[in-house]
C-alpha cells in the first residue's frame, strides 16, 4: 500500500514543508490543507476533530480521498491517502516519521523544523518515493546518508566544505563504510567503542476502569522494552527470560529472529546502535504460573481479578454530598503496595458547569497530619505534606497532586463548590494517573543475556519502571 504524501502544519494552518506530490496535480496538497483547517475551525476544541477526514473529489475525473492527521508539539502532521488504502498505513508512516524527527532534533517545533528545512526535506526524499512507498526509516540507516543538524556541520557548509561527501565515503573507512555498506540494514558497519554496554528498561502502562463497588472492569498492562546498545562490532545477542509465557501480543523489532520466539520464547537478536524499542508486548496474568495478586490487598474481593485483569495498586473511596445549588465531596486513597511508593500522583475530576467557590483541604491520612490553611484555601493551594490542589476554570477541573504515596498509605481530599443557580453536576468517575519507579506489573525479569561473534563482555543493565491510567468510577 501507498499513500499520497506529508504534509507539515504550524499552529496557524500554514504549511511548513511537504513531501513532493509527484503522482497527484498541485492542487491536492491544497485540498486537504483547506479540508483540516474548516474542520478544525468548526471544532469546540481542537482534540473534538476526527482523525480521519474525508474529502470529496475535486472534479469528476479524481476520486474521493483522506486525511489523516495527527497532533505533534505546535504543529499538525498530515498524510492524504487515496483508492484503497488503509488509513492505518498512513498513522503508522506518520509516527515512524515523527520518532525519526525526534531522533534527529530531540524536542520538536515548528521553528525546530523551519531553522532544519533542508535536513528535514531530505529525510522526507530518503524515508519516501515518489510513489508514495515507505523507504528507509532505520535511524542508523538514515544517518549515513542525512547528516544529523549541528553547529560544526552548519558551519562548514557555510565555509563551502563537503561535509556529505566525507560521511558518505564512510568517515575514513574506505568503501566498506560508506552508507547502505552494513549487510545488516539497521546496523552500521564497523562500530568501535573502548566500553561496550547495553541496557533494558521494561516500560509498563497500565490502563483500567474501575466500578462504584471497586471491582476493576477491565485492567491491561503494555509494556514495551526500550533498547539503549553501544557495542562495538557485530554481537549476535540471546536474551532469555525467567516467565516469557506472560507475554502476549508481542510486536517485535526486525532485529530480532521469529522463528526462535516461536520455538523457545527467547529474544535472539543483533542489535541496532544506539536506543531503539526491542519489543512491544501485553501482560497476560493468566499465562503465568504464580497469579499476581501480591499487589492486591489481602482482604481485597476475589471478582476484581477477573480474567487478565491486573489488580490496581491503590483503592479510592469516594463521597458527594449533593444539594440544590451547591456540593461537598470526601475523597481518600490508600495505597495497595506495601514496598514502593506512588510517584506524581495525579487525580483529576470535573466538577460541571457553573462550579465556583472551590474550598478544598488536602492532607495525608485523615487524623489532621497536616491540614491547609484558610489562605491557601483561598488562592487554590492546599496541604503542607506533600499534596496540593488547584482548580482550572475554563475547563472546570479540580486537580489533586501528591508527589509521593508511600507504602500503605492514606491520603484525603474535603472540599466543597457552588453552581448557582443549577443544580449541581459533577462527572462520575475520577482520572488517576501514577508512576511506580524500579518496579513492572508483570514482574519479567532477565534470567541471562548470552552474546557470541565478540570476543568482549559487555557492561549490561537491567530495570523497570512503571505508569498508570486509571478512571474510577463512583
Amino acid at each position: 500500500m501507498a499513500i499520497d504524501g506529508l504534509i507539515l502544519l504550524d499552529n496557524t494552518g500554514r504549511p511548513i514543508i511537504q513531501s513532493g506530490f509527484r503522482s497527484t496535480a498541485s492542487t491536492y496538497p491544497l485540498i486537504h490543507i483547506d479540508a483540516f483547517n474548516n474542520a478544525l475551525s468548526k471544532a469546540l476544541r481542537p482534540g473534538d476533530v476526527d482523525p480521519v477526514i474525508y474529502i470529496p473529489a475535486y472534479n469528476i475525473a479524481d476520486s474521493p480521498s483522506a486525511c489523516c492527521h495527527v497532533q505533534c508539539a505546535d504543529m499538525r502532521f498530515l498524510c492524504p491517502v487515496s483508492g484503497n488504502v488503509d488509513p492505518l498505513v498512513g498513522f503508522a508512516f506518520l509516527q515512524t516519521f515523527i520518532d525519526i524527527l525526534r531522533e534527529y532534533f530531540g524536542n520538536l517545533s515548528a521553528a525546530t523544523l523551519k531553522e532544519n528545512f533542508d535536513v528535514v526535506y531530505q529525510l522526507l526524499e530518503e524515508t519516501l518515493d515518489s510513489g508514495g512507498h515507505p523507504l528507509t526509516t532505520s535511524p542508523n540507516a538514515l544517518r549515513d546518508v542525512v547528516l544529523p543538524p549541528s553547529l560544526l556541520n552548519k558551519l562548514l557548509n557555510v565555509a563551502g566544505a563537503n561535509i556529505n561527501s566525507t560521511i558518505n565515503s564512510g568517515s575514513g573507512l574506505g568503501s566498506a563504510g560508506g552508507p547502505f555498506s552494513s549487510p545488516i540494514p539497521w546496523r552500521k558497519a564497523g562500530l568501535k567503542y573502548t566500553s561496550n554496554e547495553i541496557y533494558f528498561d521494561f516500560v509498563e502502562e497500565l490502563k483500567a476502569i474501575v466500578n462504584k463497588h471497586g471491582v476493576p472492569l477491565s485492567s491491561n498492562v503494555l509494556g514495551k522494552i526500550e533498547t539503549s546498545a553501544r557495542l562495538s562490532g557485530t554481537p549476535d545477542l540471546l536474551l532469555t527470560f525467567t516467565s516469557p509465557q506472560i507475554l502476549s501480543d508481542c510486536a517485535f523489532h526486525p532485529c530480532v529472529r521469529l522463528q526462535r520466539w516461536t520455538r523457545d520464547k527467547t529474544f535472539s537478536f543483533v542489535p541496532p546502535d544506539g536506543k531503539f524499542i526491542l519489543a512491544e508486548y501485553r501482560y497476560s496474568p493468566n499465562n503465568s504460573a504464580s497469579s499476581v495478586a501480591r499487589l492486591a490487598a489481602p482482604s481485597a474481593p476475589a471478582a476484581s481479578l477477573g480474567k487478565d485483569n491486573v489488580p490496581i495498586p491503590f483503592v479510592v473511596k469516594i463521597t458527594f454530598d449533593i444539594q440544590d445549588s451547591s456540593a461537598s465531596f470526601d475523597i481518600t486513597l490508600t495505597s495497595r503496595l506495601t514496598t514502593r511508593p506512588l510517584e506524581n500522583v495525579n487525580v483529576e475530576l470535573n466538577l460541571g458547569e457553573g462550579a465556583l467557590g472551590i474550598k478544598c483541604i488536602a492532607a495525608r491520612g485523615t487524623g489532621g497530619l497536616g491540614r491547609g490553611g484558610v489562605g491557601a484555601l483561598d488562592m487554590g493551594l492546599g496541604g503542607n505534606a506533600g499534596a496540593s490542589w488547584a482548580f482550572d476554570s475554563k475547563k472546570r477541573v479540580l486537580k489533586w497532586e501528591i508527589a509521593s504515596v508511600p507504602p500503605s498509605s492514606s491520603w484525603n481530599l474535603r472540599g466543597s463548590f457552588s453552581t448557582p443557580p443549577v443544580a449541581p453536576r459533577p462527572s462520575h468517575a475520577l482520572q488517576v494517573r501514577f508512576e511506580i519507579q524500579s518496579h513492572t506489573f508483570s514482574t519479567l525479569k532477565v534470567e541471562q543475556l548470552q552474546i557470541t561473534g565478540e570476543a568482549y563482555k559487555p557492561y549490561k543493565g537491567v530495570r523497570g519502571r512503571s505508569t498508570g491510567y486509571v478512571e474510577w468510577r463512583w
